[in-house]
């Protein structure tokens, strides 16, 4: 007699060998794989921690040698750097001196004339000689004196030492030097010391009541 089959449950199992159910390939997460991975040993660890640390030794010496070679580099060229502004101040101060010998030696003369016993007149000539080398010697160095005497009273350039009363000059007007002034290039290198005049009491005070006389300038 045929045997039939009405559903598809009874139909026979293809996957059913005789000898038991099928074996399937078991996947493995990657913390299951990482976790039948085998241990490495203290040793090996050990190892690796101690070729870290001498990479880091090596790139410490490399970087400690080449900051100490820099910073050498550096103070060889401060080193320089004063000496060549020392030997440079050497040189202008032994220029300046030597440019100032040949008026000493006008001063010598200067003296030996008038120890000599000659006129007047030679040792003016003499003076003068060395006062004209003098100022020539300024000159070259950039020297040069402030005219004063006529000028209005400038607190910028001029230092008033005295206050003299005068008709002949305005007020406020610079009528005498007790030294000269000078300047280098367009800067004051010394004030000039003067007198300044100022107008008479009877300006002040008389005529039609105004007054040539300035305001006072403070002396000093």
């Amino acid at each position: 007699m045929e045997k039939r089959f009405n559903n598809v449950d009874d139909e026979p199992r293809k996957d059913i060998s005789p000898d038991g159910p099928a074996e399937k390939d078991i996947e493995l997460t990657p913390d299951q794989q990482v976790k039948a991975e085998p241990m490495e040993g203290p040793d090996s660890v050990i190892e690796k921690l101690q070729a870290q640390v001498a990479d880091k030794d090596k790139e410490l010496a490399e970087l400690k040698d080449r900051y100490l070679r820099t910073l050498a580099e550096s103070e060889n060229a401060r080193k320089r750097i004063r000496q060549q502004s020392d030997e440079t101040i050497r040189l202008q101060r032994e220029n300046l001196l030597r440019e100032l010998l040949p008026i000493v030696d006008n001063l010598e003369r200067a003296v030996e004339a008038a120890r000599s016993g000659g006129n007047g007149k030679s040792i003016v000539e003499g003076i003068e000689m060395v006062l004209r080398s003098m100022l020539d010697f300024l000159k070259t160095h950039g020297v040069t004196q402030v005219s004063s005497v006529g000028q209005p009273f400038d607190p910028q350039r001029h230092e008033a030492v005295d206050q003299i009363e005068s008709t002949q000059h305005p007020p406020n007007t610079v009528i005498n030097e007790f030294h000269r002034g000078y300047q280098i290039g367009d800067r004051l290198l010394r004030p000039a010391r003067v007198a300044v005049a100022k107008g008479t009491q009877e300006s002040d005070h008389g005529g039609n009541g105004n007054g040539a006389g300035g305001d006072d300038v403070e002396t000093r």
